[in-house]
């Protein structure tokens, strides 16, 4: 836990126990998870933990840079702890959401005309390797 106590106070983050375990947890499951799936995992173990606080340190999380929202086709939020520049495979079959590394254009500090890039927003949509029956779990 010393990792994530450090995290959240370099980034100016109150730290409390429960934003500890949502760290710990989004860092060390890389399943891109929604709020609710969060939510019902770390309730097991805490079942005082409120969604408002789940919502409330997603925010923060979010707001210091910590955290990638990704929105799908779902309408559900997924969250990414891994904030460097990739791409993701959403399974069309069982609904996964992969981290994929492909080289994009997009991702480069400036394009034509000499705008700026700070984030791509932005999907692959198809049938992951553990679907399509060649790829091991």
């Amino acid at each position: 836990m010393e990792k994530y106590l450090k995290i959240l106070r370099e980034h100016g983050i109150k730290v409390t126990p429960q934003r500890l375990e949502i760290l710990r947890f989004l860092d060390t499951h890389h399943t891109h998870p929604t709020a609710d799936e969060i939510y019902h995992e770390l309730r097991k173990k805490n079942p005082a933990l409120s969604k408002t606080t789940i919502y409330n340190t997603i925010q923060s999380l979010t707001d210091h840079g910590l955290l990638h929202t990704l929105n799908f086709r779902t309408h559900e939020a997924r969250f990414d702890s891994v904030i460097n520049h990739h791409h993701h495979l959403l399974c069309s079959e069982c609904g996964k959401v992969i981290d994929i590394e492909v080289e994009c254009p997009f991702t480069k500090e400036k394009i034509a005309g000499g705008h700026r890039i700070d984030e791509v927003h932005g999907y692959f949509r198809g049938v992951c390797k553990d679907c399509l029956g060649i790829g091991g779990k």
